[in-house]
């Protein structure tokens, strides 16, 4: 693995390539790697000023005619769902979210390879093997948990956990001041239950429930049918070009 002083991070720009979220757009990419015991500061640093993780690398947009990318973080201290949103909790109060550390299991794989085969089959992902899984998960210099939603099962109220069926996985940071929602993805079967929608809801109560104040949910493209979610979780700020600005409504 290529090592990096954290205290004078490298940075690299990718070449130009088809955009995936915009017809017509190519898009760029700044990255510098995440390695060492200061891998976790520089992830916190980087984060809020509007880059992402993958594996051992961050990387933000850079994209030569384009600024259509938008970094969000929900205000979770402030958030009130809507009636639709207490609608998916209640359907969804028979799950129970655990956190684990960070590693794979051929169930989650298992979980992982039938939602890419049905909500994205043409997607960058979409050829991942087990250990490309393995490795997005485990390939990891900062705080990084995995959470497994279940079925409750008839000892949950006492263990607290449960062995049930899994529903939903989700792959997320533990920085300063928020959780980063790294990838999740869920049964594509339990379309009804809107799982993507009622994992960034559990990560809201998360953490409030840990006094921190943001859910970090990545780019938010205008335009992209994909990304139109990430705007429904209202209070919450927007990067732009002089800071982050609080989003109402």
């Amino acid at each position: 693995m290529t090592q990096h002083s954290p205290k004078s991070p490298q940075f690299f720009l990718t070449s130009p390539s088809p955009c995936p979220y915009l017809d017509g757009q190519f898009e760029r990419k700044v990255f510098t790697h995440l390695v060492g015991d200061k891998a976790a500061e520089m992830n916190d640093l980087l984060t809020q000023g509007g880059f992402r993780r993958s594996q051992n690398i961050a990387y933000r947009p850079a994209c030569e005619t384009c600024r259509a990318c938008v970094s969000v973080r929900i205000l979770a201290n402030e958030f009130m769902p809507s009636k639709n949103m207490r609608r998916i909790q209640n359907l969804n109060s028979d799950i129970i979210g655990v956190e684990h550390t960070a590693e794979p299991t051929s169930e989650q794989y298992s979980l992982f390879r039938r939602y890419l085969d049905s909500r994205h089959r043409q997607g960058g992902m979409s050829e991942m093997t087990v250990l490309d899984y393995a490795m997005m998960v485990e390939d990891t210099h900062v705080p990084t948990r995995i959470v497994e939603y279940r079925l409750r099962d008839p000892d949950s109220f006492i263990t607290g956990g449960s062995t049930g069926p899994l529903q939903a996985v989700a792959l997320s940071d533990r920085m300063a001041d928020g959780f980063s929602m790294v990838y999740s993805f869920f049964d594509p079967d339990q379309t009804p239950r809107s799982l993507g929608t009622w994992m960034i809801l559990d990560h809201i109560e998360r953490a409030r429930a840990a006094g921190l104040p943001h859910v970090y949910l990545g780019y938010w493209v205008e335009g992209s049918r994909k990304m139109e979610y990430k705007t429904r979780f209202r209070p919450q700020e927007h990067l732009l070009a002089d800071g982050w600005e609080r989003i109402d409504s």
